[in-house]
Formats: structure tokens, C-alpha cells, sequence
């Protein structure tokens, strides 16, 4: 049986919802433009993970492909399923030979791709295609945030040699973390954090996604500070404005965002692989969480 003889068996709904739906050539369009696309970035991040400096790099730059191909395999059933044919992908404008340069064209592909799943997803009625694109837009923002990652690391980070035993940069760094470690870390990165937008505002004005997400971590210090207190544990000194620098953009100012909350959820996801006090967890859950949250309001101004 081929597949859409399968598919006409089996998924009548599909039928239903697109055989006579004006939209469907579009989504069709769609499905080939996808196609093409996640067909291009499988052979181009191959390529790039080659020229990877670190296997760590190598490794993630390969799960991310891993992912690519799921979404291709994905897309190519929903084609053949409507039009009864096997899509023929075709190769897009290719990656650049350069490591850097690769890792921005990837950046930049990514959250493209991000608005044209959300677009598609938000433009189909069908439950199936519309979560298959939706999670697909999961997936390639995460990819984004990597790339973007990658890109600050290997252009260099004023200051970055001097964080790392400060904030969440220590804490990922070290060896062995208790509880009062975990809490002073903690909250030396919401004292970073702190420096970190005050001098943003001071030099670009009061940029609304700095300040909500400023007050929002005063918050967080709140938090903390009922831990250090219920604990009996001394407040770290505020030492945040020697480990930061001042951006030369706001496009740089949301690229140290972005920076700023991967290593903050890093550092929480390794906390709460310890076994610890109930009130602790729920502290550092509550905080990992947010900084997500922070995340994505980043990514979403350093996009524009």
C-alpha cells in the first residue's frame, strides 16, 4: 500500500479538512518550502559540525541535525499524505564555509524558521499538522539560543575570563556544590544581573523588556534572601560590578541577555539534580523557570 492509499484509508480527516479547502495549495507551498529547508540545514550543520572547534560543539551541533531530520522525516509524510507524492527536497543557499560565519547564517536560519512554523501552525485548522509545525517552532528556537551561544563564545566576551568563579559561570565551573554554595551563587548571579541592567538602562533608556525583567528578578533576590535567612547563612558581597561590562548596542545588551539566562537555567538544572531541601528545590524551580521565560523575551528583542 503506498502511502497515500494509506493515507486515504486511515486519515480521512486530513481529506475532510484540505481536500476541499482553498488553503490547501498553500500549505503544500508551505510544506515544500519547509522541506527544502530543514533538507538544507541536515547537509549544512554536518558540514559545520566538522569545523567544530570543541566536541562539545561537535556534539550538540550533531543532536541539532538530529533534530532537522526528524523534522523532515515529519514534514515529507504530511506532503505525501495530501498529494500522494514523495516531496523531492532541493538544496537552499548553502552554509558558509567559515565556522563563525556558519554559526550566524545558522542563528539567523533558525529564527526565521521559527516565524514561518508559528506562521504555518497559526494558519491550518488540522490539529496534527498545526502541533507538528508548532513543536517544530519549539525546536528550532532552542537551536537559535545554541548557535547564538556559540557565536559569543568563539567571537570572545569582554570580561568572560574574570566570571568564572562568580555567579552562574562558578557554579557550572565547580567541582562540588553544597547547598550554601548553591545559594551564594545563586545570588551573585542575581547581583550580576542587576549591574547588568542598570547600566543598560542608564546608557539605551528605560527599555521596557529590561526593566519588567529587572523588577522581576528583584524578586528573585527576595526569594533568595528568605532562604540565606531561614538557613542562617551570611549574604554573599555584591562584587556584580566588576564581572560586568557595559554593551556597545542594544542589539549587544539583549545578546548579553540571552547569555545571562542560558547560564542562569544551566546553573538551576544542575542545582536540582541534588538532593535538596523541599523549600530549596521549589526556590530554585520557581527561578529556573522565570529565567525561561526572561529567555524567550530576549530572544525575542535581540530577533528584531
Amino acid at each position: 500500500m503506498n502511502p497515500y492509499q494509506f493515507y486515504r484509508q486511515f486519515k480521512p480527516f486530513y481529506l475532510d479538512a484540505y481536500s476541499r479547502a482553498p488553503e490547501s495549495h498553500t500549505l503544500v507551498t508551505n510544506l515544500q518550502k519547509a522541506i527544502n529547508g530543514e533538507y538544507s540545514a541536515i547537509i549544512c550543520y554536518e558540514k559545520l559540525a566538522n569545523k567544530a572547534p570543541t566536541e562539545d560543539e561537535r556534539m550538540r551541533i550533531l543532536e541539532i541535525r538530529k533534530d532537522e531530520k526528524r523534522h523532515l522525516k515529519a514534514f515529507s509524510e504530511i506532503y505525501a499524505n495530501l498529494t500522494g507524492m514523495k516531496p523531492s527536497p532541493e538544496l537552499q543557499e548553502g552554509c558558509p564555509d567559515s565556522y563563525k560565519k556558519g554559526l550566524e547564517f545558522a542563528f539567523r536560519d533558525e529564527q526565521d524558521t521559527v516565524d514561518f512554523y508559528h506562521s504555518v501552525a497559526n494558519g491550518v485548522q488540522d490539529s496534527y499538522i498545526k502541533e507538528t509545525f508548532s513543536r517544530a517552532a519549539a525546536d528550532e528556537q532552542n537551536h537559535a539560543v545554541w548557535f547564538l551561544f556559540y557565536m559569543m563564545k568563539n567571537k570572545g566576551s569582554r570580561g568572560l575570563s574574570r566570571q568564572v568563579d562568580y555567579g552562574a559561570k562558578g557554579a557550572l565551573a565547580a567541582s562540588t556544590l553544597s547547598v550554601p554554595q548553591m545559594l551564594i551563587y545563586a545570588m551573585q548571579d542575581e547581583y550580576l544581573a542587576q549591574a547588568r541592567y542598570d547600566r543598560i538602562i542608564q546608557n539605551f533608556g528605560n527599555v521596557r523588556t529590561f526593566l519588567r525583567i529587572k523588577e522581576a528578578e528583584l524578586r528573585h533576590i527576595t526569594a533568595l534572601q528568605t532562604l540565606f535567612q531561614r538557613y542562617g547563612i551570611p549574604l554573599p558581597e555584591d562584587q556584580s560590578q566588576s564581572y560586568t561590562t557595559t554593551p556597545d548596542s542594544l542589539k549587544s545588551a539583549y545578546g548579553a541577555g540571552v547569555q545571562g539566562e542560558i547560564d542562569n537555567i544551566a546553573m538551576y538544572d544542575r542545582f536540582l539534580t541534588f538532593n535538596l531541601p523541599q523549600d530549596v528545590r521549589i526556590v530554585f524551580t520557581q527561578l529556573r523557570d522565570a529565567s525561561q521565560n526572561h529567555l524567550a523575551a530576549f530572544e525575542r528583542g535581540l530577533a528584531r
